[in-house]
């Protein structure tokens, strides 16, 4: 054992579930044994934790902009008639929207 290119152990409990994705996930990713797998993924691997809440205010967003939309179809089709401030509105809302989104797209790597 002195001679072994990895002479030292990390023991992990894992359930039986946990095994079995695991080790279908190293045979996807073509490895030949689970080890190297899991070698790989703990040294080269990374775990972004990725906080939702600005999709969260963009769908927000989206959800008031759609019921705007629908609320100005109902009046064109019933009045035949599409107001100069309601289209000013949806602008300004669709601009601070795609602002949104910008400013989300420019913290992503």
């Amino acid at each position: 054992m002195a001679n072994r290119e990895r002479p030292l152990n990390i023991h992990v409990m894992v359930t039986e579930e946990e095994k079995q994705i695991i080790e279908e996930k190293s045979r996807v990713a073509g490895f030949r044994s689970t080890g190297a797998y899991i070698r790989k993924i703990a040294i080269d691997g990374r775990i972004f934790k990725i906080d939702h809440t600005p999709l969260q205010d963009i769908s927000s967003q989206m959800t008031r902009i759609s019921t705007n939309i629908n609320q100005i179809a109902k009046r064109v089709n019933s009045t035949d008639n599409i107001y100069k401030d309601d289209v000013t509105e949806l602008k300004e809302m669709t601009d601070e929207l795609w602002r949104s989104l910008k400013s989300i797209l420019s913290k992503l790597p």
